[in-house]
């Protein structure tokens, strides 16, 4: 598929090409997902995102498959096991962030019914679908994704910024943000009916 048109971004590695091809911008309403979603950008805070991708799996292992339940009982113990744990990133703050995020994501589920719920809300439950020409034209926060931040900081979240916030607003289909020359960025309006009619 060397000959498709692709986002710049998305390089050349398999594992980055493989995520924008397959998973990025495409719609989220899972909540585990969506709690695996937040650990990793949380985790990704000054580094690459294909770092983290090439310890994803590592992170579904040493945080028991994203399951926010489990994650929100982990204690002392557990935050020396994942410290000592060479495939994630050892990080004390964002660890300890992920615990936190676990448990307020759990107030948050009982809140609302669901976290995806409460998430798209905050897109009135459907994509935003921008018609971005350049990737010099993508913002790197937006109004939205800065009440999101403010949001989600009074409920408890950390490592929830604006910029990281629309970085998960991107990956969990919130807003494509495939240029339009991409071939994805079409490909992901089409599937919308499909994903949409089922909620």
């Amino acid at each position: 598929m060397s000959d498709v048109n692709r986002c710049a971004w998305a390089g050349t590695d398999p594992l980055y090409v493989a995520y924008h091809d397959r998973e990025w911008g495409v719609p989220v309403l899972e909540d585990r997902r969506l709690f695996e979603f937040l650990v990793l950008e949380g985790m990704q805070a000054g580094l690459s995102w294909l770092t983290i991708l090439r310890k994803r799996e590592q992170f579904r292992r040493a945080f028991d498959g994203f399951d926010p339940a489990k994650v929100a009982r982990y204690g002392p113990v557990e935050v020396q096991r994942l410290l000592k744990d060479e495939g994630i990133i050892r990080n004390r703050q964002k660890i300890q962030a992920a615990i936190a995020n676990a448990r307020a994501f759990l107030k948050v589920q009982e809140e609302f019914g669901a976290f995806s719920r409460y998430m798209w809300d905050f897109v009135e439950g459907k994509p935003i679908v921008n018609r971005w020409k350049s990737e010099a034209d993508i913002p790197a926060r937006t109004p939205l994704s800065e009440a999101m931040s403010r949001d989600l900081k009074q409920r408890g979240f950390r490592f929830v910024g604006p910029t990281i916030c629309y970085a998960h607003m991107q990956a969990v289909g919130m807003v494509n943000d495939h240029v339009v020359s991409c071939f994805r960025h079409g490909e992901i309006v089409a599937l919308y009916p499909q994903i949409f009619s089922e909620t």
